[in-house]
């Protein structure tokens, strides 16, 4: 293993201090550092992609393609993730006109956990979308995949931009997919709301739902306190202004003493 020009550096100018243990366990770690990168490990993966057309069973229809980290702690993160997509069969071409007619779900699914065999058992997380909104210039489609190490969390699917309702009969210029894919691993993963945000819903064209409309109270509560507050004060104050001036007033004669008044000469 190389030293490293800070390497020699620090355990010189430790040692030339008189601190040979600093200079021992200076080595320590650069050695054990070296050691746990070393012990990171990267294995290609495969897990499969399967869609259904309708209420029908579902199909291969491509392959993801990972790297599978696993860092000296053990936990494992997929990273380079890739997309190798499945042309339309004939008779998948025939199912998927069969969709558009009637404006009709496809629908797609991907293992639950990526490191799991398929078999009897499996689980899977499914997504869907009207198939009427993937026809553009080709098939246009979007996988936004969240992650929490080797299990998949959620997928949202669908195509890039909005999807107008309602949705025109259109056939593709071109049978093959143009496909974009976002992998999300669990610190991006999306949270449960606080009771503060306001949770937009869709329905099931797709159409986000606003959230309920507010009272006027529950909007500007926080300014009508202060402002009731400042008005009962004021309210306050003007209420005793008159009884300080009648006091006042009823002191004042009391306060002047005159002197006796003279007699009157008589001549």
């Amino acid at each position: 293993m190389g030293v490293t020009t800070k390497e020699k550096d620090l355990r010189l100018g430790f040692s030339v201090l008189g601190f040979p243990a600093y200079s021992l366990a200076l080595q320590l770690c650069f050695q054990t550092e070296f050691r746990y990168s070393e012990s990171d490990q990267d294995s290609k993966i495969q897990f499969s992609l399967e869609h259904a057309f309708g209420d029908s069973d579902f199909s291969p229809a491509g392959i993801f393609n990972a790297r599978l980290k696993t860092w000296n702690h053990g936990a494992q993160t997929l990273t380079k993730l890739r997309f190798s997509r499945n042309d339309f069969t004939e008779v998948e071409k025939e199912k998927f006109q069969n969709l558009l007619k009637g404006d009709d779900f496809y629908r797609i699914r991907l293992p639950s956990n990526v490191l799991i065999s398929p078999g009897p058992g499996r689980e899977y997380v499914i997504s869907s979308v009207k198939a009427r909104c993937l026809p553009r210039e080709s098939l246009d489609e979007h996988f936004v995949i969240h992650m929490e190490g080797v299990n998949i969390l959620a997928v949202n699917y669908g195509a890039p931009g909005a999807c107008p309702h309602p949705r025109q009969l259109k056939l593709p210029a071109k049978w093959s997919f143009k496909s974009h894919t976002v992998l999300k691993n669990s610190e991006q993963a999306p949270r449960a709301p606080v009771f503060s945000e306001e949770i937009l819903g869709e329905t099931a064209e797709g159409e986000v739902v606003p959230p309920p409309e507010r009272s006027f109270w529950a909007k500007y509560w926080m300014y009508l306190i202060p402002l009731g507050l400042i008005v009962m004060n004021a309210i306050t104050q003007a209420m005793n202004m008159p009884e300080e001036q009648g006091g006042g007033q009823a002191q004042q004669p009391g306060a002047v003493q005159r002197g006796p008044t003279p007699a009157v000469r008589r001549r």
